[in-house]
């Protein structure tokens, strides 16, 4: 029986939070519920957008829908050490960072989950589209293993690709085997007040942000010039290589992305700051006039100087490998890292939604070198790249050119 399990809900005002809480009542839980409140800053939301001050009335209404205890607590000056400012700092530096991960690793599994079992509970519980499960190896130590949700569609396992044993350990996924239409239908059938709410497209916990807006709280503009490159210029040629046989001394070469110069393109306009923007990025220059659509294909936060190329298909778009550094290498199974030397393919993605590519591998003494099957489009420093074996979610890191 579960009645003396203390499960604490992280309700964030949303369908799927919601509905985990219901499921977990029916399973004979003793379940509390808890709203994050992590942002105060209303000036920069997108109201329409469910502020947290909506969704924290709905967490409420719903978990008096449901019969179980509920407050708010508030995170908002952790929140602001530990993911806004790492956000200020990685994009002042040019770099794209993923704050969703950050929170999931730092808030909700960290702070979150200790002020839980602070409350005597035995686990938290999110509405994430994940699961998990457990096993033991032959010498009897267990394993939690992260795996992507049943609702393809709706995995969101990329964003815990951060946690570790301990995290695992003590978290619970109750919507992951569902599908989304199944979730709704439950909400539905049960009456709860969130049954037809949007999903949240924000920050976690905060809301849809104006990211301009949000950025400029701290980050000054600074003018800078947009330069065209060539999809014509001679670095684009064709590289040839056996995305699993690459030599040691060549991996460094295909992991390194490309610094352009001011030289090797012309002006093509202005921009108010290279740290506002990322590589794949096509709206927000305010450029015009041409045939094809113009996208990032880099960004110097130094020499404050964007580079562009026209067209989606413009070479620059794309790379072959990446290299993350020994100390932002995370494996969440820890008995499957590989050592100095070794070699494995897995399938990987470096954002939510992408579909996984077949890549290999290599851990060399300087970090991790991921040397894709095909080129992948718009591979930025500081995003996460996460690999898989099948469904199951075995580390990641971060880009770190």
């Amino acid at each position: 029986m579960n009645k003396h399990k203390k499960i604490v809900v992280g309700l964030s005002g949303g369908v799927d939070s919601s509905v985990a809480a219901y499921l977990l009542i029916e399973q004979g839980f003793d379940v509390i519920g808890l709203f994050m409140r992590n942002w105060n800053d209303d000036s920069v939301i997108i109201d329409t957008e469910c502020p947290w001050v909506e969704d924290s009335n709905d967490a409420l209404i719903v978990a008096q829908q449901l019969g179980i205890p509920f407050q708010v607590i508030d995170l908002s000056d952790i929140y602001k050490e530990r993911i806004v400012n790492y956000m200020f700092k990685e994009y002042e530096a040019g770099r794209t960072p993923n704050p969703d991960v950050l929170c999931n690793r730092e808030i909700k599994f960290d702070i979150f989950l200790e002020t839980a079992l602070k409350l005597g509970a035995d686990y938290v519980a999110t509405g994430h589209y994940c699961r998990k499960d457990s096993i033991v190896n032959i010498e009897g130590k267990v394993f939690h293993r992260l795996l992507a949700g049943k609702d393809k569609n709706k995995d969101q396992s990329y964003f815990l690709c951060q946690l570790n044993q301990y995290q695992l350990q003590h978290a619970l996924f109750p919507i992951g085997d569902l599908q989304k239409s199944e979730v709704r239908a439950i909400a539905a059938k049960i009456g709860l007040a969130t049954a037809s709410k949007k999903d949240s497209q924000g920050l976690c916990f905060i809301g849809k942000v104006r990211l301009p807006d949000f950025l400029q709280q701290q980050l000054k503009t600074k003018e800078g010039v947009v330069v065209e490159i060539s999809s014509e210029l001679s670095i684009f040629k064709t590289i040839s290589y056996q995305y699993d046989h690459v030599a040691p001394e060549n991996l460094p070469v295909l992991s390194q992305s490309f610094h352009y110069t001011k030289d090797m393109g012309k002006v093509i306009g202005k921009h108010k700051g290279a740290h506002f923007y990322t590589i794949g990025q096509r709206k927000g220059l305010g450029i015009g006039g041409y045939s094809e659509p113009i996208l990032i294909i880099a960004t110097d936060a130094q020499e404050n100087i964007i580079y562009v190329g026209k067209g989606e298909n413009h070479p620059g778009l794309n790379r072959p490998a990446l290299f993350i550094s020994n100390d932002e290498i995370h494996w969440i199974r820890e008995d499957l890292a590989l050592k100095n030397g070794e070699k494995a393919i897995f399938q990987l993605r470096i954002r939510y939604r992408q579909p996984l590519e077949k890549a290999c591998l290599y851990k060399m003494p300087e970090g991790l070198y991921v040397v894709f099957d095909r080129f992948q489009r718009g591979i930025a420093a500081g995003q996460f790249a996460a690999w898989y074996k099948e469904d199951e979610l075995i580390g990641s890191g971060v880009i770190a050119e």
